[in-house]
């Protein structure tokens, strides 16, 4: 009889590049993995340190991003339970290429290389860092193309599809703990992210009370991602 996943194991198992292996080979990595615990703003690793394995999000949610030398940040993604994190140093031996930190209390599997010793794992990797590569290329495209009202636009329009509250009034979203949170997000400096959103608020488009923000006109704010320059 096949042996019953562990409670680690089940979480293995909604992992991308894990999903598809046997009870057994989930609970073989399960008794491998290194559970380790992250409070809110705690480092996990630094760009450029050497790998020292791969992580898997249990509970909570990290921020992976990286810094210039001047301290300006540029979010990458926000992950949580069922990601994988650093697929890539393990795959090819190098340092990170990234900063994670976590946003919350947050328990994470470490692992070594071992989890590529199974070829269909190291395979779902590939594709795992292939999906990476697209969004990364994603994000350059639009750091390199669109303005910063563009950016701006598009990030409230993803929180108000994933998170969006709808009332009479409109759609209401939260916003990162601070504009300079939110500027790493969408690659700009926090005066200019504070500048465009009372810009949209003056025509009409959104109130911001706080750090939550009611979006009055969906399609307006579309528009403006129609026209990236």
């Amino acid at each position: 009889m096949p042996e019953p996943a562990s409670p680690v194991g089940k979480t293995l198992a909604k992992v991308p590049i894990f999903s598809g292996l046997t009870d057994g080979e989930l609970s073989f990595l399960a008794q491998r993995a290194v559970p380790r615990n992250y409070s809110a703003g705690q480092s996990v690793f630094a760009e450029g340190e050497a790998c020292s394995g791969l992580y898997v999000v249990e509970s909570g949610h990290v921020r992976i991003f990286k810094s210039s030398a001047s301290g300006r940040e540029q979010v990458l993604s926000i992950d949580g339970p069922g990601s994988s994190i650093a697929e890539l140093p393990v795959f090819d031996g190098g340092n990170y290429p990234a900063s994670v930190t976590a946003i919350d209390e947050a328990k994470l599997l470490d692992f070594q290389a071992l989890c590529l010793a199974h070829p269909q794992v190291a395979l779902k990797v590939l594709r795992v860092v292939g999906s990476r590569l697209r969004r990364l290329v994603g994000i350059i495209e639009e750091l390199s193309f669109t303005t910063v009202r563009h950016r701006l636009a598009s990030f409230l329009l993803r929180l108000a599809q994933s998170e969006g509250n709808h009332s009479a009034a409109g759609v209401e979203i939260t916003l990162p703990a601070s504009n300079q949170e939110l500027a790493s997000h969408i690659g700009t400096v926090r005066e200019l992210v504070s500048r465009n959103l009372s810009r949209l608020q003056a025509e009409g488009i959104l109130q911001i009370d706080g750090r939550t923000v009611t979006i009055f006109n969906l399609k307006a704010l579309e528009a403006e991602t129609d026209s990236p320059e």
